[in-house]
């Protein structure tokens, strides 16, 4: 273990430089063991060679090792039997991972990155605020990059969903950046998820270090949504990485006016899957995945049956207003409030009213862009 921190300590030993040490020499003890000729036959930079024959972070080592101890972390190393089987696929997986919270139900869970822009719109937030609670609740782990905007939106909706959620740093596991998400982490912490971080303890928010986080957010993933990005977002990044990692991209439909919209709109155009609701992303998951969190499929008389049986069952003590809405409405076609309005023939009072009843009894959700649906 102690061998294992001290490499990845070491300036100059990134993901590729650690691939090639681990490739050469099998392991981070035997990487100490070895001599000047065989580093530099390897091309490394001249300090990172002395580092290494020095020995130089071995007593910084025990020093960290102390001090995850004392944070109640932990942490994993390739070898590991602990370490996600998903990461270590990857070309440069990285050789230590930095974890807090209950991280072996979250890596054991299936695993889906939320990712998008900082600097999102009100359809962003909501969309990936539904999304990941609505993937959590169906035990999905939604992972995401505690960034501001979405990931942060993720974070929340995958918690308000009573299920788990991982945050990837681009800091050391205890610098949490941006500041204001410190009460998140907390409660991700709290609701059974886990913070994960490749880069020692004390670690700044360097903006080198955060490509490195995305390469792990694609690589604990099955597949990766995009919900909004701008042109030169650092998603799309993150969407590339998923790509050379044959992981699935997703990505959620936005408005074409919308420069937030530019990025998820030209993957989709470029094959990612379009994105409506949660089942869509399930869907793409491998099969022994999805096939055990969504219902078997029908063919067209069963879903008629199945469809006069959802209106049988109409809930007792609805008003009558209520009663029209909820018949107009389906789990699986969400219509909007002027659809709504015309259909019913209701004031827009009376609608208002009705909708907001549907609602307090959860019986339907309101969706981005004044949609609404049964609740399944």
């Amino acid at each position: 273990m102690k061998q294992w921190i001290s490499l990845n300590m070491t300036p100059g030993v990134g993901p590729r430089a650690a691939t090639k040490l681990l490739e050469r020499f099998g392991s981070a003890e035997n990487v100490f063991h070895a001599t000047r000729r065989e580093l530099e036959s390897l091309r490394l930079r001249a300090e990172t060679v002395e580092s290494i024959l020095k020995r130089e972070f071995h007593e910084k080592a025990d020093e960290e090792l102390e001090k995850i101890k004392e944070s109640g972390a932990d942490v994993l190393i390739l070898d590991d039997g602990s370490y996600p089987f998903l990461l270590r696929e990857i070309a440069d997986p990285p050789i230590t991972l930095y974890v807090k919270g209950d991280w072996q139900a979250c890596f054991d869970a299936p695993c889906v990155g939320v990712i998008g822009s900082r600097r999102c719109s009100t359809y962003g937030e909501n969309a990936s605020r539904m999304l990941a609670h609505d993937l959590a609740s169906n035990g999905i782990c939604v992972v995401s990059g505690l960034a501001r905007g979405i990931d942060t939106a993720a974070h929340r909706g995958a918690i308000n969903g009573n299920g788990r959620t991982i945050a990837v740093l681009g800091t050391g596991i205890n610098q949490v950046y941006p500041k204001e998400n410190a009460k998140l982490v907390d409660e991700i912490l709290a609701s059974g998820g886990a913070v994960v971080s490749q880069f020692p303890l004390e670690t700044p928010p360097l903006k080198e270090n955060f490509p490195y986080r995305n390469r792990i957010i694609s690589g604990l993933s099955y597949g990766v949504l995009l919900v909004e990005a701008s042109e030169r977002s650092g998603s799309l990044i993150t969407a590339r990485l998923a790509t050379e990692q044959n992981r699935e991209v997703m990505a959620v439909p936005g408005n074409i006016t919308s420069k937030n919209s530019f990025g998820t709109n030209y993957l989709i155009k470029s094959g990612a899957k379009l994105v409506q609701q949660w089942q869509d992303v399930v869907a793409e998951l491998p099969d022994e995945i999805s096939a055990s969190i969504l219902p078997p499929k029908l063919d067209d008389e069963q879903e008629s049956k199945e469809k006069s049986k959802r209106q049988e069952q109409m809930p007792a003590n609805l008003s009558d207003d209520e009663r029209k809405i909820w018949q107009i409405l389906s789990s699986d076609e969400p219509k909007h409030f002027d659809i709504l309005l015309e259909t019913s023939g209701l004031s827009f009072g009376d609608l208002n009213a009705a909708l907001l009843g549907l609602e307090i009894n959860e019986l339907i959700r309101a969706l981005p862009g004044k949609c609404y649906a049964k609740r399944m």
